[in-house]
């Protein structure tokens, strides 16, 4: 059948090499440059020429069209599947008859757009510009990296264009919305993750020697300050700290400095790319800790496997992580009725080709499963504020999660997803222990 949701993926040509990178400051100018552009008259609203109403960008009486961006190439290559996993369930979405009767969302079909930024700040920048400008997005709807959602993030909220269920859970996007109250998250956040690990370690290891391997930015940064949290009183078991830049090739020199530190407890903050490069120089080092913890996310089934074949099944065998996703790879839910329907429906709707046990094309599902219900819970004349105002109000279920876990916002409560499970990486896939954590 052919794709019954319009999408619009664009490269972005050369990727920079190792320093390339625009720092912090650039990418700000950039954002504040993209906010100026965008005052463009017209940009936004149209005018109808019937009713001589405002019109919302994006929404007319056939379609809705969001977008966002997404590492498509580059270093966080592998999260590639998580909006064409979003794409076939919008697919799905315009063609089975919802609630209402109607297809789409009262009626409306869901235009999909989204474009690959290489995991490169100064490209999301770009990019959102023309999701906003030319395809003139009603929301911009699951954009991946915490950089690169904070360096779009004024624009978006200076022009009140909901940023909403951003892929990152930084603390950020439930923190501050009162300086940024068009933005909003969806995952757990990093703080709160990071905290289980050290309530876990001080629990299960509290004599541990532990070195931390962290991305350098506020992605890794939040983590580590949850780690510190959670160890509380016992913060000196920290014995290593070292950082690596998303461009960097090689660790070998900091991963050969944790070895020395006499760490025997290993926690990992890191993207896919970058976890499985450093446990296969870790092994080549011939450094084993005794525990390794994985951040949730790199703490896939598919990383893991990549892991083992660089690294040695027995290398990362027993590494603890978290989850509040179901695991479709795992036997234990190879019977769920929402796995079932999960890989009936990516076969049907999905690029050819797709693995059904890659665990990032069922973050997409799930995440736009709840953009779906904000679709709705937004009204039948969506407006970009009804959408806001929605996000505040999400109490509910999503099939795609672990039994327990609820979706629920408030107004001070900005954070959708609260709770987690640890999980041990077994036999080739990850399994769940103990009870759910409450991050906050």
């Amino acid at each position: 059948m052919a794709p019954a949701v319009e999408s619009k993926v664009a490269g972005v040509g050369h990727f920079p090499k190792e320093g390339d990178f625009v720092n912090r400051a650039l990418v700000a100018l950039a954002a504040m440059l993209t906010a100026l552009a965008v005052c463009i008259p017209g940009a936004f609203a149209r005018v109808d020429s019937r009713s001589g109403s405002v019109a919302t960008p994006g929404v007319t009486k056939t379609s809705i069209t969001i977008g966002g961006t997404f590492p498509l190439s580059g270093p966080a290559s592998l999260y590639a599947p998580i909006p064409r996993g979003m794409e076939a369930y919008f697919n799905w979405v315009n063609n089975r008859k919802g609630p209402d009767g109607k297809t789409g969302v009262y009626g409306r079909k869901i235009v999909w757009k989204y474009y690959d930024d290489g995991y490169n700040p100064a490209q999301t920048v770009q990019l959102t510009n023309k999701l906003v400008l030319e395809d003139k997005i009603f929301a911009d709807v699951g954009s991946l990296g915490t950089e690169h959602n904070q360096a779009i993030r004024p624009m978006l909220n200076q022009r009140k264009i909901p940023q909403i269920l951003v892929a990152t859970g930084a603390s950020y996007w439930g923190l501050q919305y009162k300086q940024f109250p068009w933005t909003i998250g969806w995952q757990p956040d990093y703080i709160a993750e990071g905290r289980a690990y050290g309530v876990w370690i001080t629990r299960n290891a509290p004599n541990a020697k532990i070195a931390v391997f962290y991305q350098n930015d506020d992605y890794g940064k939040d983590y580590l300050r949850g780690l510190n949290i959670g160890l509380g009183a016992k913060k000196s078991l920290i014995v290593s700290e070292q950082s690596y830049e998303a461009t960097d090739t090689s660790y070998a020199s900091q991963i050969a400095r944790q070895k020395a530190s006499g760490a025997d407890t290993w926690v990992l903050l890191s993207i896919p790319t970058p976890t499985v490069r450093a446990l296969a120089t870790a092994k080549a080092l011939n450094w084993k800790p005794n525990t390794i913890v994985i951040n949730s996310v790199a703490a896939i089934d598919s990383v893991m496997k990549a892991a083992a074949t660089n690294a040695g099944p027995q290398y990362v065998n027993g590494a603890i992580s978290s989850g509040y996703l179901k695991n479709n790879d795992a036997p234990k839910y190879q019977n769920d009725p929402i796995v079932v329907r999960y890989k009936k429906l990516l076969a049907q709707y999905g690029p050819q080709g797709a693995d059904p046990n890659n665990t990032f094309y069922f973050y997409g599902f799930a995440k736009a499963y709840d953009v779906v219900k904000l679709l709705y819970l937004a009204g039948k004349n969506p407006t970009r504020q009804s959408l806001i105002k929605a996000t505040l109000r999400m109490n509910w279920v999503n099939p795609y999660m672990i039994k327990g876990i609820k979706v629920k916002t408030g107004k001070s409560d900005h954070f959708p997803i609260s709770q987690i499970k640890l999980v041990r990486y077994e036999n080739g896939v990850f399994t769940e222990f103990g009870s759910l954590i409450k991050g906050r």
